[in-house]
């Protein structure tokens, strides 16, 4: 008789325990609050947010030109730097914007470089290269063992006014060298800072 009086006793508080469970869930989902008008409640909750994300949007808006580490322009072509990090396992990678400011569409032609192994980079950064002044030495593209760079491909170009992001990575220059240059094609040489990974 104890024994099932125990049973039954924990299955009351098993039940009494989901109940209370899914009565907070249901009232913590709800957020309704005591306001009569949900309607008014539904439509300025949206707008609070949107407010608070275009605030953001705006604060980090502000913020993306700090952020440009070094800059080439070329004609209608701009090249903007945003990221260059040294990595733990031997490379650095670079990563930025690249804006068509022209009328026409930008096929990056001339940045793949002008290696046999690099044709089957077409509309690519893969003629970029990192330039160590100080250490006299310059750095190519990493590639895979099908010649395809690690790179970002621009697949049908960019078109007259739009942007597009890239990333290349290259092998990480030594330790105490922290001033590097970035060329791609004809565009004139950016110079930056790397910084280093976590």
């Amino acid at each position: 008789m104890n024994l099932r009086h125990t049973m039954k006793g924990r299955t009351v508080l098993t039940a009494v325990a989901i109940t209370t469970g899914l009565v907070l869930t249901v009232a913590g989902c709800g957020g309704g609050g005591d306001d009569d008008q949900p309607d008014k409640t539904a439509s300025s909750a949206p707008a609070e947010n949107n407010d608070k994300g275009n605030d953001q949007g705006k604060e980090s808006e502000a913020a993306e030109p700090d952020q440009v580490l070094a800059e080439s322009q070329q004609d209608d072509i701009s090249l903007a730097i945003t990221s260059a990090v040294r990595d733990q396992g031997g490379f650095v990678t670079v990563s930025g914007r690249v804006t068509n400011n022209g009328s026409k569409l930008f096929a990056a032609a001339d940045w793949r470089g002008d290696e046999n192994e690099l044709s089957k980079n077409a509309s690519s950064v893969a003629g970029a290269s990192l330039v160590d002044q100080a250490g006299k030495k310059k750095y190519l593209i990493l590639r895979d063992t099908e010649g395809r760079c690690l790179c970002t491909r621009f697949v049908g170009g960019i078109r007259a006014g739009e942007s597009a992001d890239w990333y290349a990575q290259f092998p990480a220059p030594p330790e105490g060298t922290t001033k590097v240059s970035f060329q791609v094609g004809s565009m004139p040489p950016a110079s930056f800072e790397l910084s280093e990974g976590e």
